[in-house]
């Protein structure tokens, strides 16, 4: 099976800092800054590709999500986060009680953006693939949304995401 070049790029890594483990992606969305930042941060948009959000955008602010997508018996994660860094239209930093610190950094480039997300968290090794294709699933749904295309991101694991979890599993395991 040939591997899609852009989606190299678009993979996210998995390293080890101070202990913790550290979950980052580097994209390069064709849109300005601003379109940018109103997707991580207004719930109107947040719903479309990432789950039901409630923002008190302020800096010590709550940043809550439940995401779309249920398990087995029909729950969901719900995410609890303070925002602990704010800086308009470059930074969003959060601590929270599922994906630890979730970091948002954006910077133009040409008439685009670049977005470095990170999660800083401890993560067991058995999860390991499943958050780094969660976090590429969804920064793909972020980039979907961003061209006007709807996705569903309720119904997870999908082909889609399946197809981005073998690669990830297939990669930490060599």
């Amino acid at each position: 099976m040939a591997t899609d070049p852009q989606a190299q790029v678009a993979d996210g890594v998995l390293e080890r800092k101070e202990g913790k483990d550290v979950v980052r992606f580097e994209r390069h969305l064709a849109h300005p800054i601003e379109r940018v930042w109103a997707a991580l941060t207004e719930p109107d948009e947040l719903i479309g590709w990432w789950g039901e959000a409630e923002v008190d955008l302020v800096e010590g602010g709550r940043f809550t999500m439940r995401w779309l997508n249920t398990d087995e018996q029909g729950d969901s994660i719900v995410m609890h986060a303070t925002i602990t860094r704010l800086e308009p239209p470059n930074l969003l930093e959060t601590r929270g009680d599922v994906h630890g610190v979730l970091r948002w950094e954006l910077r133009p480039e040409g008439n685009g953006t670049v977005l470095t997300f990170s999660s800083t968290l401890d993560l067991p090794e058995e999860y390991r693939t499943q958050v780094l294709a969660g976090w590429h699933y969804h920064l793909d749904a972020l980039a979907e949304i961003l061209e006007g295309r709807p996705v569903d991101i309720t119904n997870l694991p999908n082909y889609r995401w399946e197809r981005v979890h073998e690669r990830y599993a297939a990669k930490l395991t060599r």
